[in-house]
């Protein structure tokens, strides 16, 4: 176990090296997290005020902290599942998957660091976000305390199963499905019911979104900011769903591992 943790060390410590190495990379995973944050912030404001007698109304308010959280949290789920795709297509583009796999490591342990590694990119992301919302507006996701852990937890489990996915068709597909790293989630976007109410879709889009953990997520974040109440049944069943996509997208990846394995293909991915 401890050789274990040593060579998902050392993954994690190859990836971390890259970042710090490329200043254009930083810049990039800070970048577009704090003007999405900006920008929303500054449209939900205008809503927020934009009130008969030009003051700032209950709802303004409410849909305000409503629309902002729902843009941190969102781009936590985004840049977690682009930390995972993009540990993979790094090894892909540096032609390193072969001399990866000559050595002791087992898949498993490389999947468990670009988790860990997805955190950390994830969180170099939010965190100036988050804390340029407190002097930009007066706002504070932070204020939610416990319940925002349960947020982050879900949103974050959701991410690596699709990053898991999106590894999957790119064994299976090669380097012409790259795509699918950046677009994959946010054609899952109008489903998770990230800036409205599930209630607001067509009914029979409805089940369509109550399937996916994010929509549970985005629930329980209005319950908080509208209604002051933490939604526990959204939390389970977000958990629950992660749970199982979580199984079923490792099982889904060591098929296409195995195959890729098989075939030959991983001594033939890069550019």
């Amino acid at each position: 176990m401890m050789r274990s943790w040593q060579r998902i060390y050392a993954v994690l410590l190859r990836h971390l090296y890259i970042l710090r190495g490329s200043i254009s990379r930083l810049v990039e995973i800070i970048y577009w997290p704090s003007i999405q944050m900006i920008l929303w912030g500054f449209i939900s404001r205008f809503f927020a005020v934009s009130s008969p007698g030009g003051g700032p109304s209950s709802m303004g308010t409410a849909a305000f902290g409503t629309l902002l959280g729902a843009v941190l949290l969102w781009d936590m789920l985004f840049r977690t599942q682009l930390g995972v795709t993009l540990s993979y297509l790094e090894e892909v583009w540096a032609r390193n998957l072969g001399h990866l796999f000559v050595s002791p490591l087992r898949p498993w342990e490389w999947w468990l660091a670009m988790m860990l590694f997805s955190i950390c990119r994830a969180l170099i992301g939010m965190l100036p976000a988050a804390l340029l919302a407190i002097p930009f507006y007066g706002y504070s996701i932070f204020d939610m305390g416990l319940p925002l852990l349960f947020f982050f937890l879900n949103i974050m489990f959701m991410g690596w199963w699709l990053g898991f996915l999106i590894m999957a068709l790119l064994l299976k597909a090669g380097q012409g499905a790259e795509t699918l790293a950046w677009a994959l989630t946010f054609f899952l976007a109008p489903f998770c019911a990230v800036y409205y109410p599930v209630s607001s879709l067509p009914g029979w889009l409805q089940p369509v979104a109550h399937a996916l953990p994010a929509s549970h997520v985005f629930e329980g974040l209005r319950g908080i900011v509208l209604h002051h109440q933490f939604l526990v049944n959204e939390m389970w069943c977000s958990f629950g769903l992660n749970v199982i996509y979580m199984v079923l997208s490792m099982v889904i990846l060591q098929i296409a591992f195995n195959s890729a394995r098989k075939a030959g293909t991983l001594l033939q991915s890069g550019e």
